[in-house]
C-alpha cells in the first residue's frame, strides 16, 4: 500500500511539473500577431460610408483586429479587406469579380448584402449610402457579439417600414411665465440640454444602431428661434447671441444625423404665433377660435418660406388642428395657401426643385380631404395617426380609427404610425417585445401602413430625463433601451419566429445584467407580464386614451361608476381595445340577466393580478444571478412590484365598483356593505405604491398642467404623486361609510338632490344682445322660437344671453363682457356631434380645451330645448377685469354668470327630450 501511495505521488508531482513547464514555456513564446483587416472606401465616399466605416473599425479593434481604413478607385487584389460601397461604386463590382463574390440580387432602399469572397475578403453592398452605413453596422454588430468576423457570410437584409423614427418634446413639464401650452422658445436657460452636442452624438448614435432612418422635433412654433423675417423683424423670440447659437446647433444636428442616414423632421402646430409677434399686433399667440386672417397667414407663410430656405434637408410634420378650429375647410386652405405655398417660396428662394417632405398629422382634422385637395399642389407628402391614440393599450386595434389608417395607407403616400405619448405606461420602464412586435405586426396587417413614429416610453415632457429619483437624473435613452431596440427591431423585420424572439431578448438582459441566459428571459417575462397591466386597465376602466389621464395615479370610484360624467372617450373602448364592455356596461346587463361580450371588467381584474404575480416571481429569479449593473436591475424590480401593486389597488376598486353599481340597480344597501371590503383592499394597496414609489420616482406624470384632469386636475404640479393621492382615496372609503350609515339609519336625501341655487352674478355685457330668464317656455336663440322645455333646477332664473344660432354656425360665438369680481360663465353644449353645435371641451384634440376650467361636464344632461339635443353644462371662469369668451362654430347656449365662489353641482340630471331623469349614485362618495 505504501509503495503504491509514494508512486501516486510521485506521478502526480511529475503531471505537476509538466504543467508548470508547460505554462512557463506559454509565457515564454512570443504572442499571437493580431490578424490585420483593411476596410477599403471608395474615393470621396459619403459620410455616411465613413461613418460606418469608422463604426465597423471600432468594433473591430475591440476584438482584438489590427484594423485600419483605406479609400481607393479601384479593387486592389489584396487579401484580409472589407471593401465597402454601394453596389453601383466600381470599387465594388470590381471587387465582386476580383474575388468571386456573388452577392446576388441587390436588396431594394436601404438594403444591404454581406458577403464572404476569394483571399479572405468580406464585401458589403449597399443598395444606396444608408444601405451601406447598415451593412456597417451589421457586421459591426456581429463581430462584437461573436469576437470575431464570421465565415462564409451570406447576408442579404432591407427594412420593411420605410421609415423608422423617434421623436424629442423641445417642451417642458410646465407653461413658461406669461405662455401657454406648446409655447417654448429655444434657449440655453429653457433647454440647456438642447446645446450638448456629446447628447446629441450619443443619441443619434442610439438611432443609428437601431437602423432609424428619422428624427422628429416637436415644438410649437419653432420658426421665431430659428428665422429672421424681414417684413417681421420684430417676432424673433430670442436675442442675437442665442440666435447665433440656435443656428450652429441647428447645422450641426441636421449634418451628424445626415451621416448617420437621418433625416430630421420639425414639427409645428397651428396657428400659432411667436409671443412679440402676438404683443406686436394685439392678438393672442394660439386661439382655437381664431378665423384665418391675412396678416397671420403671410406671417406663418414667410416663417416657413425662410426656413426651408435655411435648412432646404430638414423635413416638417404639421398639425392642422389642436391651435385651429378642427376639421373643414380652413384645415384646406390652410394647407393648401398657406404651408405648402411657404414651402415653395423657399424652394424658388433657393432655386431648388427637389421638394422636402411634408408629414401631415391625421389630428383633430379630415386628413383624407386635406390630402386629396394637397396632392395635385405637392407631391412628396406623407401622412400620420396615432397608433392607439396617446397611449397603447393593444395589438387588436378595430372600429372607425382602425378605418381611417387604412383610408389613409390607401391613399399610395407613405403612412406613419405614431406611437405617441404613451399616458398610461409613464413613468415606470417597460419593455414587452411581444406586445411591442405584435403591435408593429399589427400595423402592417390592420392598419396597411409602413412608417413608425415612436415617443419615449415615459417622461416626454421632462426629456432628457426619467422620473427616476437617483443620486443623477437618469437619461431616457439609457433607461429606456429596450423601448427603442425594440421598435425598431420590429420595424426592421416585423414577422420573427418567437422562440428565436425570446432567445435573442434572453441574451440582450443577460450581458445587461451579467447573468446566464436563463436568467434574461426571466427578466423579459417579468417585463411582458408587466407589459400586459397597463394596456388591460386603460381599455377597460379607464375615461381617455389621451394624457389627460395618468393611469398610474388611479382613478375616483366615481370616474368608474359614472365615466359619462367626466368626458368618456368612447372610441378608445371601439376601436383601441378587444370588443368588450365598460364597467358600467357589464353592472348595467348583470343587473337585467343578458349575456356579456368580449373582455369584461371582472376578467381584466384576475388577469392583471396575475400577470403582477407572475411578473414579481419572474423578476425575483433572476434577483440572484445579477453582477452588472445593479442599481437599474433593482429599479426594475421596484418597477415589477409597483405594477403589481397598481394591478392589485385595480382589480379591487373595480370589484367595489360592480358592488356599488348593483346597489344602483336594487337600491339593496347590503350590496353597498359588501364594496367596502373591496374598497378598504384598494386603499392598502395604494399605501404600497407609496410605499414603493416615495424614495424612487419624482413624479407619475411629465405633464403637470391643469391639461391633467383624470384623477385630480394637475394644477401647478399638483396631484403627480401617489402619496398625494393617498388622501384622497380614503376619503372615498370614509364616505362610502358614512352615506352608509345614512342609509341604514334616517335615508338622507341623496346629496346629489340637495338642491344648490344658481344665483346671478352682476356683469356688463359688452357684446351686443338680448337676454331672458332661463326657465321653461323661454326662447334660447335670437333668431329661432325653440324654448327650453325641461332644466335641472340649479338653472332656474339665471340669466342666459340670446344671441343668434345662425351667426354662431357661420362664424362662432363672441362674448365680451366687464365683470367687477372673479365670475363663472355657464355654457350649455348640445350633446350631439354635428357641424350645427359647438363641441365640447375636449383635451384629446385641444390643448386649450381646459384654460378656464372648462373641460368638465358640470350637469350632464342638465336642460331641454324643444327639437334640440340635451344640452350639458360647462363652466369657464374668469378673475375682475374686462374679458372676451371666443369660441369655435356651431350653437351653444350661454346660460348667465354666477359668482366664481359659487359651488357647483357635478351630477346627471339626466334631462332626455321627453324629460325624464335618471339617477346616478356619484354622491355615495362625495
Amino acid at each position: 500500500m505504501r509503495w503504491s501511495l509514494w508512486k501516486c505521488l510521485a506521478t502526480s508531482c511529475f503531471l505537476i511539473g509538466c504543467l508548470l513547464l508547460s505554462a512557463l514555456g506559454a509565457l515564454a513564446a512570443p504572442a499571437k500577431p493580431a490578424e490585420t483587416r483593411t476596410i477599403v472606401l471608395p474615393k470621396k465616399a459619403h459620410p455616411r460610408l465613413r461613418y460606418g466605416a469608422e463604426r465597423l473599425l471600432a468594433a473591430l479593434q475591440a476584438a482584438g483586429y489590427k484594423a485600419s481604413i483605406t479609400e481607393q478607385d479601384k479593387s486592389s487584389g489584396k487579401s484580409n479587406q472589407i471593401v465597402i460601397g454601394r453596389a453601383t461604386d466600381a470599387l465594388l463590382t470590381q471587387a465582386a469579380t476580383a474575388y468571386h463574390a456573388t452577392p446576388g440580387q441587390a436588396p431594394g432602399k436601404e438594403g444591404f448584402t454581406i458577403t464572404s469572397a476569394d483571399k479572405n475578403n468580406v464585401l458589403i453592398s449597399g443598395t444606396d449610402n444608408s444601405g451601406v452605413l447598415y451593412g456597417c453596422l451589421e457586421l459591426a454588430e456581429q463581430v462584437k457579439a461573436q469576437g470575431k468576423i464570421g465565415e462564409k457570410l451570406a447576408v442579404k437584409e432591407q427594412p420593411e417600414m420605410v421609415m423608422r423614427g423617434a421623436c424629442i418634446g423641445i417642451q417642458k413639464p410646465y407653461y413658461l411665465p406669461g405662455r401657454t401650452v406648446y409655447e417654448y422658445p429655444y434657449t440655453p436657460e429653457v433647454f440647456p440640454w438642447l446645446y450638448d452636442k456629446a447628447l446629441w452624438v450619443k443619441y443619434l448614435d442610439m438611432l443609428a444602431d437601431n437602423r432609424m432612418n428619422s428624427l422628429y422635433l416637436w415644438n410649437g412654433h419653432p420658426f421665431a428661434s430659428l428665422v429672421r423675417l424681414k417684413d417681421y423683424p420684430y417676432a424673433v423670440e430670442v436675442d442675437d447671441a442665442t440666435f447665433k447659437k440656435n443656428e450652429e446647433l441647428y447645422r450641426f444636428l441636421t449634418e451628424e444625423a445626415d451621416k448617420r442616414g437621418i433625416w430630421v423632421i420639425q414639427m409645428f402646430y397651428n396657428i400659432l404665433v411667436s409671443k412679440p409677434f402676438a404683443e406686436h399686433h394685439n392678438i393672442k399667440t394660439q386661439d382655437r377660435a381664431r378665423p384665418i386672417t391675412p396678416l397671420i397667414a403671410d406671417y406663418t407663410r414667410k416663417s416657413i418660406a425662410a426656413f426651408v430656405e435655411k435648412y432646404p434637408n430638414v423635413g416638417l410634420l404639421i398639425t392642422l388642428g389642436e391651435a385651429m378650429e378642427g376639421a373643414g375647410q380652413d384645415d384646406v386652405d390652410w394647407f393648401t395657401k398657406t404651408i405648402i405655398p411657404g414651402v415653395q417660396d423657399g424652394l424658388k428662394a433657393l432655386g431648388q426643385q427637389e421638394q422636402p417632405p411634408i408629414v401631415l398629422r391625421a389630428h383633430d382634422t379630415d386628413a383624407p380631404r386635406v390630402m386629396a385637395a394637397a396632392l395635385p399642389l405637392y407631391k412628396n407628402l406623407y401622412t400620420m395617426a396615432k397608433y392607439n391614440g396617446e397611449a397603447l393599450t393593444t395589438y387588436t386595434p378595430r372600429g372607425s380609427w382602425a378605418e381611417l389608417h387604412r383610408k389613409l395607407s390607401a391613399i399610395g403616400t407613405v403612412h406613419v404610425e405614431n406611437v405617441h405619448i404613451l399616458a398610461n405606461l409613464e413613468p415606470f420602464r417597460y419593455g414587452s417585445a411581444d406586445f411591442i412586435q405584435k403591435s408593429v405586426q399589427a400595423m402592417h396587417s390592420v392598419y396597411g401602413a409602413n412608417a413608425l413614429h415612436i415617443y419615449p416610453q415615459a417622461s416626454y415632457w421632462d426629456w432628457p430625463y426619467t422620473a427616476d429619483k437617483a443620486p443623477e437624473r437618469l437619461l431616457q435613452l439609457d433607461r429606456d433601451w429596450m423601448w427603442y431596440k425594440a421598435w425598431s427591431r420590429y420595424a426592421w423585420k416585423a414577422d420573427r419566429p418567437r422562440p428565436a424572439e425570446v432567445n435573442y431578448w434572453g441574451q440582450q438582459l443577460s450581458t445587461k445584467f451579467g447573468t446566464d441566459e436563463a436568467a434574461g428571459k426571466q427578466v423579459l417575462e417579468a417585463y411582458e407580464q408587466a407589459g400586459e397591466i397597463e394596456p388591460k386597465l386603460l381599455r377597460r376602466y379607464g375615461i381617455t386614451d389621451g394624457n389627460r389621464q395618468t393611469l398610474t395615479l388611479g382613478m375616483l370610484m366615481g370616474q368608474l361608476i359614472n365615466p359619462k360624467r367626466y368626458g368618456v372617450f368612447t372610441m378608445m373602448y371601439e376601436s383601441e381595445a378587444p370588443e368588450g364592455e365598460m364597467i358600467i356596461e357589464y353592472a348595467e346587463k348583470e343587473a337585467k340577466g343578458q349575456k356579456h361580450i368580449g373582455e369584461t371588467p371582472p376578467q381584466v381584474a384576475d388577469e392583471v393580478q396575475a400577470h403582477g404575480k407572475a411578473a414579481v416571481a419572474a423578476i425575483e429569479r433572476a434577483a440572484p444571478s445579477v453582477t452588472k449593473n445593479q442599481a437599474e436591475f433593482a429599479r426594475i424590480k421596484n418597477d415589477m412590484y409597483c405594477q403589481a401593486v397598481l394591478a392589485d389597488f385595480y382589480a379591487e376598486k373595480v370589484r367595489a365598483a360592480l358592488r356599488v353599481l348593483r346597489y344602483k340597480y336594487s337600491k339593496n344597501v347590503t350590496d353597498l356593505e359588501q364594496a367596502v371590503p373591496a374598497l378598504e383592499r384598494s386603499v392598502q394597496h395604494w399605501q404600497k405604491m407609496v410605499d414603493l414609489t416615495k424614495d424612487t420616482y419624482l413624479y407619475a406624470n411629465s405633464m403637470q398642467t391643469a391639461q391633467r384632469k383624470i384623477p385630480m386636475r394637475g394644477v401647478d404640479a399638483t396631484y403627480i404623486t401617489w402619496a398625494e393621492m393617498l388622501p384622497v382615496y380614503q376619503r372615498e372609503l370614509t364616505n362610502l361609510r358614512h352615506s352608509i350609515d345614512s342609509l341604514k339609519a334616517v335615508k338622507a336625501l341623496p346629496a346629489s338632490q340637495k338642491l344648490v341655487v344658481l344665483r346671478n352674478t352682476p356683469v356688463t355685457l359688452l357684446t351686443k344682445a338680448g337676454t331672458y330668464s332661463v326657465a321653461a317656455g323661454q326662447s334660447v336663440f335670437a333668431d329661432t322660437t325653440a324654448q327650453i322645455t325641461a332644466l335641472a333646477p340649479e338653472l332656474a332664473g339665471l340669466k342666459g344671453v340670446r344671441l343668434s344660432a345662425s351667426q354662431q354656425r357661420k362664424n362662432g360665438t363672441e362674448l365680451r363682457f366687464t365683470t367687477a369680481k372673479p365670475v363663472q360663465v355657464v355654457v350649455g353644449y348640445f350633446n350631439k356631434k354635428s357641424p350645427r353645435y359647438l363641441p365640447a371641451p375636449q383635451l384629446e384634440i385641444d390643448a386649450s380645451a381646459n384654460d378656464y376650467g372648462q373641460a368638465d361636464v358640470k350637469i350632464a344632461n342638465g336642460l331641454v330645448v324643444a327639437g334640440q339635443p340635451p344640452v350639458n353644462v360647462h363652466v369657464y371662469s374668469f378673475k375682475a377685469g374686462t374679458h372676451t369668451l371666443n369660441l369655435s362654430r356651431g350653437a351653444c347656449l350661454i346660460l348667465g354668470f354666477v359668482d366664481a365662489s359659487q359651488p357647483l353641482p357635478a351630477y346627471n340630471a339626466g334631462l332626455g327630450s321627453n324629460g325624464e331623469q335618471t339617477k346616478e349614485i356619484d354622491w355615495l362618495f362625495q
